[in-house]
């Protein structure tokens, strides 16, 4: 393969510019300008005109729950994007009239009531009246879902039905579940609920992956990191993408890690996959990235910034100690859940137990996840540790929560990302879709640039914000020193994988309110045409029908992409001025020439001879 005609952002500082890339086999070969790659032009090339787009290096989602959102993908009615509540509920009204009997109408994160022109969530009675006889579950963040009468019933919510730890069911003055269920301040009793709901089966559930892994190429995304979590089992929820990739299907690198399901099992859980398993076991499509992101679950906190910050267990230390040494010692790197500064603290104090008898750093990857409150000096204990970082966008969905909890001071750095990369630790950029946040990488990339929210809240002024070009780093480069593969992924230089985009707009001109609604043309994984729209049409692998027929993805898609907000009038202004002296500079190119209106031109052309 070769595409041409490019303005290509390489990642690469020896040569950050190109306008031409020459592939074989699935890795570079060749980057520079069309005339480099002419030679290489031959009868089974195929050759692709980038007609003067943008062209960068795939995007790396640094904290992505592939696996699960692809095992679940085609159940789901997406409100990513949607503008107004009442688009999303004309579509749920949609959807609960085709979706056959015993089957749930969902809508499971990508989505903030702060995006809707409402600002509200939706009511039980609304859901209600849309589907009256149709079981619908809607997820709010980790902080609440509204249930209609038929899902309650579904469930098995009744008056008799006690409150689960750390959550609620809201109940009416009669004492008979509402139809609002509350994270209080623990997801589960979320998460416990949408598991009651009906699952696929078979090849419906490769078909469900391989339509979410297209989704995902839709934006540019060639690789991700899976970040496990809660009802992700290991070895039988992993067994679609396996499937997968030894068929040749999948079209998204993979790298994974593994999350103790089981509270008092865990030891036991990482004990069993160090025997089965190591780091970096699999091939550049699919292979194990190490253990979390929770290693114990009594270390875990919540990030529900609508409820205060959870206070853990004294004493979980103990057994977390166990979970870490047993992987440091068998060469097994790790990444942690951790919201807030004080479980970071306490974390941190056991690693600098064992780092004293030197198995940190000891040259296996780890890192924390999330870290909106993160320190200073926790940050200079990270780096001391030889730890990395990977920041996500939920502030996108739940800055407006984390705003009134904890005021505009706290706001303006969590997380601290510019305080991350003074220290110069690695920092990959991910989304944490698909339960929270949307899957839409642009979306986080907006967030890190301008430092506002989906309901255009600015949060994080300019010295937390990167520029584009550190923020796309984030999102290629450094996800791939988190997998250790920096030497073939994140840039585009010969020998490295063919893992590339080409944009619908350019990144690095685009107005900034557009970066979120930039989608890829074209995207490439090593060397695959893996999604192709526009003028590339039909050039991407065929692929199955979306089953079952009634699947909301089969009939609204999944991003539901708005509009771009357009040129705001001083941008026309200028646009405008700019296209005022380039007309003048032509006039009098052509005056210089005698071509000029009242002058006699030397030039004959008798197509225009009268």
């Amino acid at each position: 393969m070769v595409v041409r005609n490019a303005k290509i952002h390489t990642g690469d500082p020896v040569r950050p510019q190109a306008e031409a890339i020459a592939v074989r086999d699935g890795v570079i070969t060749v980057v520079g300008d069309d005339n480099d790659v002419a030679l290489h032009v031959g009868p089974a090339t195929k050759v692709v005109d980038a007609l003067g787009r943008r062209l960068i290096p795939g995007l790396n989602d640094a904290h992505l729950h592939v696996i699960r959102g692809g095992l679940n993908y085609v159940l789901e009615s997406r409100w990513d994007g949607v503008a107004t509540l009442r688009q999303g509920l004309a579509m749920l009204r949609e959807q609960a009239a085709r979706t056959p009997k015993g089957q749930w109408v969902r809508v499971v994160g990508g989505w903030s009531a702060e995006q809707f022109a409402e600002r509200r969530l939706p009511t039980v009675a609304e859901l209600n009246a849309a589907a009256p006889d149709t079981p619908v579950f809607v997820l709010h963040l980790y902080q609440s879902a509204v249930l209609n009468r038929a899902a309650l019933k579904a469930a098995g919510f009744t008056r008799d039905t006690p409150d689960p730890k750390g959550g609620q069911i809201v109940r009416g003055r009669d004492g008979e579940p509402t139809g609002m269920l509350l994270a209080a301040p623990s997801a589960l009793i979320l998460y416990s609920t949408l598991a009651k709901a009906p699952v696929l089966e078979g090849e419906d559930k490769k078909t469900s992956t391989r339509h979410f892994l297209r989704e995902l190429n839709r934006f540019g995304l060639t690789s991700a990191i899976d970040a496990a979590g809660g009802f992700q089992n290991f070895p039988d929820n992993y067994s679609t993408v396996v499937e997968l990739a030894k068929a040749g299907q999948l079209s998204l690198r993979i790298a994974y890690h593994l999350f103790p399901q089981t509270a008092g099992q865990e030891i036991d859980d990482l004990t069993r996959w160090i025997e089965m398993a190591r780091p970096e076991d699999g091939d550049e499509w699919l292979r194990l990235n190490g253990a979390g992101e929770n290693l114990t679950w009594a270390a875990a906190d919540f990030e529900n910034f609508a409820q205060p910050r959870p206070v853990l267990a004294s004493g979980y230390e103990a057994e977390f100690e166990k979970a870490v040494r047993l992987l440091m010692e068998n060469g097994w790197g790790f990444r942690l859940h951790a919201t807030y500064d004080e479980t970071i603290r306490r974390d941190l104090t056991v690693f600098e137990k064992l780092a004293a008898e030197g198995l940190f750093p000891a040259g296996n990857r780890w890192l924390f996840d999330h870290a909106e409150t993160v320190s200073p000096g926790s940050l200079d204990r990270v780096a001391a540790l030889g730890g990395a970082m990977s920041v996500q966008n939920r502030l996108s969905f739940q800055g407006e929560a984390f705003l009134r909890r904890y005021g505009p001071h706290a706001a303006a750095d969590a997380p601290p990302v510019g305080a991350m990369l003074e220290r110069g630790l690695t920092v990959g950029a991910g989304t944490d879709a698909t339960r929270v946040s949307s899957y839409n990488p642009w979306v986080a990339l907006h967030w890190l640039v301008s430092g506002r929210t989906v309901g255009d809240l600015a949060l994080r002024p300019p010295h937390n914000r990167v520029d584009r070009g550190t923020a796309l780093t984030m999102f290629t480069r450094a996800g791939a020193v988190l997998t250790g593969e920096d030497e073939v992924k994140g840039v585009l230089r010969p020998g490295c994988f063919a893992d590339l985009a080409v944009l619908s707009d350019d990144y690095f001109t685009v107005p900034e309110p557009d970066i979120a609604h930039i989608e890829s043309l074209l995207t490439v994984v090593g060397g695959r045409i893996v999604y192709a729209t526009a003028e590339y049409e039909g050039l991407d692998e065929e692929l199955p029908p979306v089953s079952p027929e009634w699947s909301p993805v089969a009939h609204f898609g999944g991003y539901q992409a708005t509009p771009r907000m357009g040129l705001s009038g001083a941008r026309q202004a200028e646009l405008l001025g700019q296209a005022v002296a380039e007309s003048e500079q032509h006039r009098q190119w052509r005056a210089r020439r005698g071509m000029a209106p009242g002058t006699e031109s030397t030039v004959f052309d008798p197509c225009f001879s009268l």
